[in-house]
């Protein structure tokens, strides 16, 4: 019997290294190892180096860097808290509640101007600007208004948003419903929709409890209830950065006391607008504005305005100018300019304009010869009888010749006579006996060279140089009123001066300034200043009636009551800066025995005539008849003994 071979020892190993293969599997074969063969010739490569295995990492060490990195931005955090809480604390806290802090301002009621019998020239009545959440209004739905007003034509509404608002406000604004939904959408918490709304309309929108979309915030409307009665004295406001200022006039020229303060509520909000509770609050109430009146009677101004208007087309002047004085006081009774404005009007700002009464100057002409035949008579370089021979062509000692208005012989008149008939060469012979310094210094006396107490913007001091300053030929002709410039309130001071016996009172137009529906407090004005004698000022005044009764101004009589006055003739700066243009005027007094008013009546380039007797002393009847009947002024009592004039 053969015996059975033994199994290789390759297959004993398979066998004891793994599991043995299934019945009828063939064994599995190791793969055959491959042995590169360097090429004949070549060294074998030499084999690559092993990488050394790295060493296990340390947690302990990565631990310690973490912790580091931890406790940094751990203590830029504590330091960031600290430096916001603690440093940046109060100014981050202050900056948020301005944030929420809202400040309604509320403007002042603007005081009343009135004028010397309380009668309204310039008032404010409430109004109210309406404006629009125009966020809000996006989504604003008819169910929204709690009082069930959405009803449109006695339809309920259905739109919602700016077109459903636009239906329910249009009505009550008078604004077509298409052209308010476009003011309603946006993206603006307050877009204007309608200024200056009368109180009945402002009702009406709350009525329809609109208040989450729609505000209604008080303001006040300026009126001016006389018109273009003392426009040019009153002025007018505007605006500057939405507050109201005065322009003009006494609106400017007691902006302050008109203004009142405005008052204020200021509390904290919240993103929606809303008040929040329980937070501070500031409240303060508006102060209206004092109310200021004028020393202006209404009716008085408007005869002035009047009867100047109608000179003016009379005449074909450029413009006119009537003054009308209490002499008492100096109080300006009216301050009329031609063609004066109507401050209700916006389209224009002839308003803000200053009064020419005040702002234009001009020579006075024959009417500053009352200062020469004052400052005569009280130096005692002359009397009213004193006799002088009078040609129509007169030469100085220093070679200057000067003419009358027109040619005549020689005449022989009486100082008083120079006077009536405004003679040129008389004055000038009667100023060669007065010194230099003494004509200058009563032209000063008598308020020539300086402004006024008025205070009205614009206001212009006229032009008197010194004495140093004149040349040969102006030492003579300011004895004339030439050679100095004044405005038409200047003018008409001087005679209000001599009528009160000599005193100068400070002209001005507001008499008291006080508290609305108080009782105003009379503005403090500087005492009268005394510039001649009650006997000179007499003397002058009864010299300037004879000008009335026989000189050139016999069209200034007023029935029933004595009247002293002078005309004048004077030139102008036209706009070539030349003394082109001319400018006629009266000024008179009545009643001559007991003054109360003087008025002077400007003419700037008639056509008609250059004489102020002519075209300027009617005006001058007219309104002084009109004034003294209105203040009731009873008619003179004492008969006029004329002086002599000639000899």
């Amino acid at each position: 019997m053969t015996p059975r071979p033994t199994p290789r020892a390759a297959n004993t190993r398979g066998a004891a290294r793994g599991t043995a293969p299934a019945r009828g599997t063939a064994p599995a074969r190791r793969p055959a190892r491959v042995v590169e063969v360097p090429p004949r010739g070549r060294p074998p490569a030499a084999p690559r180096p092993r990488r050394p295995i790295p060493e296990p990492a340390n947690p302990a060490r990565r631990q310690r860097v973490i912790l580091v990195i931890a406790m940094v931005i751990v203590a830029v955090f504590v330091a960031r808290l600290g430096y916001v809480q603690l440093y940046r604390g109060p100014a981050l806290a202050a900056q948020a509640r301005d944030k929420r802090t809202n400040a309604l301002i509320t403007p002042a009621h603007r005081g009343d101007i009135v004028d010397a019998n309380g009668v309204v020239l310039a008032t404010s009545v409430d109004r109210y600007t309406i404006a629009a959440d125009q966020v809000a209004i996006a989504g604003f739905t008819p169910r929204q208004t709690a009082r069930r007003t959405d009803l449109v034509a006695g339809a309920p509404l259905r739109e919602g948003g700016a077109v459903g608002l636009a239906k329910l406000l249009g009505p009550v604004l008078g604004i077509p419903a298409p052209e308010l939904a476009a003011d309603l959408n946006g993206t603006s918490r307050y877009k204007v929709l309608k200024r200056n709304v009368v109180p009945e309309v402002q009702r009406a929108i709350a009525d329809l409890d609109l208040r989450a979309w729609i505000s209604a915030t008080p303001t006040s409307e300026r009126l001016y209830p006389a018109g273009t009665v003392a426009g040019n004295v009153v002025g007018y406001v505007g605006q500057n950065n939405d507050t109201t200022v005065g322009v003009g006039g006494i609106e400017a020229a007691y902006d302050r006391k008109l203004a009142g303060a405005p008052g204020k509520d200021v509390y904290e909000r919240g993103r929606g607008g809303q008040r929040i509770p329980a937070t501070a609050r500031e409240r303060v109430n508006a102060r209206p504005g004092d109310t200021v009146r004028l020393t202006v009677v209404r009716d008085v101004q408007w005869k002035a305005q009047d009867a100047i208007d109608a000179a003016v087309r009379k005449t074909g002047a450029r413009y006119g100018i009537v003054v009308v004085q209490d002499v008492r006081t100096g109080a300006l009774v009216a301050l009329a300019d031609s063609d004066t404005a109507d401050p209700n009007d916006r389209r224009t700002d002839a308003v803000a304009a200053p009064s020419r009464a005040v702002s234009n100057v001009f020579d006075p002409g024959s009417t500053g010869k009352v200062i020469t035949m004052a400052a005569a008579i009280e130096g005692g370089y002359a009397t009213p009888s004193t006799q002088f021979r009078v040609p129509d062509t007169f030469t100085t000692p220093n070679g200057q010749t000067f003419r009358d208005s027109h040619t005549h012989s020689i005449e022989r008149l009486t100082l008083a006579g120079v006077l009536a008939q405004s003679s040129n060469t008389g004055t000038v012979q009667v100023g060669m006996r007065i010194p230099k310094q003494v004509r200058y210094d009563y032209l000063r006396k008598f308020g020539f060279g300086e402004r006024t107490a008025l205070g009205l913007p614009g206001e212009s001091a006229g032009i008197l140089r010194p004495v140093e300053r004149w040349d040969g030929r102006t030492e003579y002709t300011v004895l004339f009123g030439q050679g100095l410039a004044v405005s038409a309130v200047q003018a008409a001071a001087v005679f209000s001066t001599i009528a009160n016996d000599g005193v100068r009172m400070p002209a001005h137009l507001v008499d008291a300034v006080g508290p609305a529906g108080g009782v105003p407090a009379a503005v403090d004005r500087p005492d009268g200043a005394r510039v001649v004698s009650a006997q000179t000022a007499r003397t002058v005044l009864a010299m300037m009636e004879s000008v009335v009764d026989e000189g050139t101004g016999t069209s200034a009589a007023i029935a029933g009551y004595r009247v002293a006055g002078k005309t004048g003739t004077a030139q102008a700066t036209g706009a070539s800066g030349r003394l082109t243009d001319i400018v006629s005027s009266f000024i008179g007094v009545a009643p001559a025995d007991h003054p109360r008013f003087t008025v002077a009546v400007f003419l700037r380039d008639p056509r008609t005539s250059v004489y102020g007797g002519v075209v300027a002393a009617p005006v001058f009847a007219d309104v002084m008849g009109f004034t003294l009947e209105h203040a009731g002024v009873a008619p003179s009592d004492a008969r006029y003994v004329p002086l002599p004039t000639t000899w």
